[in-house]
């Protein structure tokens, strides 16, 4: 088995903190979560989480007008520039302060960040290939508090910035001879936004308590007139003396004037307040938090901390809409560069949503677990992935467009385990409100939910390969609980565990429980056999997870002590033992006064999972790294760190000194009531005005991990949200019965001979991919019968897994089918033989080869529509003409025309 595993995708987690941005063509919509940054592809319905990550939480995004590079700053202010193309990161600066917000100018030469209570203001990277990506410029003082928002001139010769000491100062990017820089007041709460309007100097200010102040300007863009040549030379030269005499380059100051005389405005730009507009005239919204401004269409579009939203046409202020998306603070606003989509984020749910303002109707509506994800379950083609909450959520998502298509809510508890059935269309799971609740994914419903004759909580669940039985462990009886799937009745109650039931599950190939307890066992029960217990395997410590291999004859389980025992469960004897207690490498808390070392001692593995081939096994719990193991050689082969996020708790090694103070921690301190930072508890019954928040960081930990059934890729339950990890195959060399005479000019010579057996073999036996898909698509259509039965029997395994990975990128649709349908008419006894072994390639062939069929299959079924409805139209149209000949009762011919399109619409809905 290979280990290329890499980072492939972020499920589960839509949207944290920070703000929203999109892409050049309004098309896609970048959102950062947590420490990643996810872009949703809203055209082609399709999210991509990029392989980078900051060492804490994303708090503002920075996008360059070309679309080609992106800023990402975290909670301390550093930085990383990373490509979009790419998708990689070109450079990492460290502002040594927490940044508040970060903008490119229109024209891409230079962008603002905005830190403490300055404005800072860089050369844009990638115009030159210089060492140093951030180049210092300007640096722009004004404002007596912090600064808060930017916004740029659409000419970039100016731009304004928002503070929370209630004044916007406009700043200019080169020095203007006739702008003076000085506060503009007229608010009485922080600023939150400020925009320019189009193509002028006029400014709109948005602050907290929910005022619009609309500034006009005395001058056009073009009265600006810059300074005479000899003082701007006079002042570079002074700056390049003072830049000798430091290690690094300040660039130039420009201070601002509060309160400047009359003597210094006179012949300089001037604003005038023309008019001040309140929101909240009723009193029926709270503060206001984000607001975003579309210049071309004059929309302004404002939100509250209450949820709902405004739609203004500006400068006019008319209310267009008015309307509420949830019962939590809006924490980002963004609009696309046509106007028609407006996207918001809600970091206290999680929840991201675009919406389209003209049709009113939602463009993209996503939302994760709003706690932790407790379980994980892959659908038999590895297509889906159903995930479960402590928020009682059920949740189902497809693995190739990572997006949520399905929730069910029934369940009034935290969720503890979720599994399918193996014919891919039930989800099962089991809840602590004491129900195992049944899913349908055709209609989308709970069509059963399974009960225990008194009131018990399930921490496990369990269902037979044949999706007959199902079984639910209990943690507060000791019981487990036997249902038949068919009538939904209760068949039996299991007894004889001491302890609360941890774990639960059934052999692939004979129809055998595995139950284990905190009591410090595992009974084997045979359902067939009235029930009765077969063997209890007896361990030293509290079991808490057990696993079958998927060909059924071994037995993985994890115990308290933090070994993974292996069982040939058959004859009762444990055949090896792994000691993983090292390996988990817990990290430090903040609060924690022994070491990470220490603390690792009583830690275990809380969670397992076997590979699709049964070589290795996964194996995570209350850490950040999930640990691969071989089986057979029971040893470590591969440690995979799940998160660098510093912004969640046990990630820290070592104790940090600059952390610690003479009376302790400074975890301790409480930093009042910030509404974004970590989780807020609020008092009961208190919704505003509570000073009693205290904040906690989430503690990093893995809840489940389970492996595809296709074998290319394996998903863990985390803290972070739902991580895919996927095989890497272009990355690595890795030939096959590789010898002297096989390369990749005597392979193309053995097709030019027509060989195209051997040409395969030897294709093969390189294991390049694209040399393999050239002498695939080389052969002949009606030759490709006498080629797969002519095949080794070695190599159609190859070309198997080879046409599932094809299927998924290429065009060549109806000629890889023939290739999959031939070999499998010809070769299909043999494989028969060998099914354990190849289920992972034939499983992975039917998840691509049912993605097409979903997709050919809706574009037929809306032709064949669209043909019925030209067909009406012109049926309608010839039957009109006739009338118009022959003079018919038009009554008639409108009940005639009606039927037929009736007619239309019932063939589309039957279909």
């Amino acid at each position: 088995m290979k280990f290329a595993y890499r980072f492939s995708g972020l499920l589960g987690t839509v949207y944290r903190r920070g703000n929203l941005s999109f892409t050049r063509d309004g098309s896609a919509l970048i959102s950062p979560v947590g420490n990643r940054i996810s872009v949703f592809d809203l055209k082609n319905n399709k999210c991509e989480t990029f392989p980078l990550a900051t060492r804490l939480n994303i708090v503002c995004v920075g996008l360059s007008p070309d679309g080609s590079l992106a800023i990402l700053i975290d909670e301390e202010g550093a930085a990383l520039l990373v490509s979009l193309i790419g998708k990689c990161v070109i450079h990492r600066f460290y502002f040594h302060k927490p940044v508040h917000s970060v903008s490119f100018s229109p024209d891409g030469k230079k962008f603002v960040i905005t830190k403490d209570n300055v404005a800072l203001m860089y050369h844009a990277p990638g115009r030159t290939r210089e060492f140093n990506a951030f180049v210092l410029d300007k640096t722009y003082y004004g404002p007596y508090d912090e600064t808060t928002c930017i916004d740029w001139t659409d000419d970039s010769k100016c731009f304004a910035v928002g503070s929370k000491d209630m004044s916007t100062w406009v700043f200019g990017a080169e020095r203007w001879a006739n702008l003076i820089y000085y506060s503009l007041g007229g608010h009485k709460d922080i600023i939150v936004a400020c925009f320019f309007e189009e193509n002028s100097l006029d400014l709109y200010t948005i602050s907290q308590d929910a005022a619009l102040c609309v500034w006009q300007c005395d001058t056009e863009l073009d009265g600006l007139k810059p300074m005479p040549p000899k003082d701007a030379a006079r002042e570079k030269n002074a700056a390049k003396n003072d830049e000798e005499f430091l290690e690094e380059p300040k660039g130039e100051e420009i201070h601002g004037k509060a309160n400047p005389n009359e003597r210094e405005t006179r012949d300089k730009v001037k604003y005038s307040r023309v008019a001040k507009y309140f929101f909240n005239k009723e009193g029926d919204f709270n503060n206001l938090t984000s607001a975003a401004y579309h210049k071309k269409t004059h929309l302004l579009v404002t939100g509250f901390a209450s949820g709902i939203f405004h739609l203004h046409e500006l400068p006019e202020f008319n209310l267009i809409h008015s309307l509420s998306i949830s019962d939590q603070r809006i924490a980002s606003i963004s609009i696309n560069c046509t106007g028609d989509w407006i996207a918001f984020g809600c970091s206290g749910l999680g929840q991201l949503l675009v919406w389209e303002w003209q049709s009113e109707s939602y463009v993209l509506k996503q939302q994760g677990h709003f706690n932790s994800m407790v379980s994980l379950a892959y659908s038999p083609d590895g297509q889906y992935i159903v995930t479960g909450g402590e928020d009682g959520k059920v949740k189902v998502w497809n693995t190739s467009s990572s997006f949520c298509f399905v929730t069910f809510t029934e369940h009034t508890s935290g969720v503890t385990a979720v599994t399918f059935t193996s014919n891919g269309y039930v989800i099962l799971s089991a809840s602590l409100d004491g129900t195992v609740r049944a899913f349908d994914l055709h209609r989308y419903r709970n069509f059963r939910t399974f009960t225990s004759p008194r009131p018990s909580q399930f921490s496990c669940l369990a269902v037979d390969s044949s999706g007959e039985i199902v079984s639910a462990g209990s943690q507060d009886s000791f019981e487990i609980f036997i249902w038949s799937m068919q009538s939904g009745r209760l068949l039996d109650v299991l007894s004889g565990h001491e302890g609360p039931i941890s774990s639960l599950s059934f052999n692939p190939m004979k129809c055998v429980l595995a139950s284990g307890s905190w009591d410090k066992t595992v009974k084997l029960w045979d359902m067939l056999d009235s029930w009765r217990t077969k063997e209890t395997l007896i361990l030293n410590s509290d079991v808490l997870v057990v696993a079958f291999r998927p060909d059924g004859k071994e037995l993985a389980v994890a115990a308290l002590n933090g070994q993974i025992t292996f069982w040939d469960h058959e004859n009762a004897v444990q055949t090896g033992s792994i000691e993983g207690r090292h390996d988990l490498q817990m990290g430090r808390k903040e609060l924690d006064k022994i070491t990470a070392k220490q603390a690792a001692k009583g830690k275990s593995f809380t969670t397992l999972c076997y590979s699709a081939d049964g070589q290795s096994i996964l194996a995570g719990g209350l850490s950040k790294f999930v640990c691969i193991y071989n089986v057979k050689e029971q040893i470590l082969m591969k440690k995979f760190e799940i998160s660098c996020n510093f912004s969640l708790d046990a990630m820290e090694e070592y104790l940090d000194r600059r952390k610690m103070t003479e009376f302790g921690s400074m975890a301790l301190i409480d930093e009042g009531a910030g509404g974004e930072d970590g989780v807020a508890i609020p008092l009961p019954g208190v919704k505003t005005g509570d000073m009693s928040y205290r904040h906690f960081k989430p503690e990093i930990r893995v809840t489940c991990l389970r492996f595809s059934p296709t074998g290319r890729s394996w998903a863990a339950t985390t803290t972070e949200g739902l991580l895919i990890y996927s095989l890497d195959s272009g990355l690595i060399f890795d030939p096959f019965e590789l010898d002297i005479d096989v390369t990749p000019s005597n392979i193309r010579k053995t097709l030019h001979q027509k060989e195209y057996t051997m040409a395969i073999i030897m294709a093969f036996k390189l294991n390049e991919k694209k040399l393999i898909q050239e002498v695939i698509e080389a052969v002949p259509s009606n030759e490709v019968d006498v080629v797969c039965s002519s095949l080794p029997d070695l190599y159609v395994e190859k070309v198997l897994e080879f046409l599932a990975s094809a299927f998924e990128i290429s065009c060549h649709l109806e000629f890889y089918l023939i290739w999959a349908h031939k070999l499998l008419m010809l070769h299909g006894q043999k494989l028969k033989t060998r099914s354990v072994k190849l289920l992972p390639v034939i499983q992975f062939l039917q998840k691509s080869i049912q993605r097409h069929f979903e997709d050919v299959s809706k574009l037929c079924e809306w032709n064949i529509y669209n043909i019925k409805y030209a067909l009406a139209i012109s049926r309608q149209r010839g039957m009109k003409r006739l009338a118009e000949e022959t003079s018919v009762d038009e009554e008639d011919l409108d009940s005639d025309s009606d039927y037929l399109m009736q007619e239309v619409h019932k063939d589309n809905f039957s279909s």
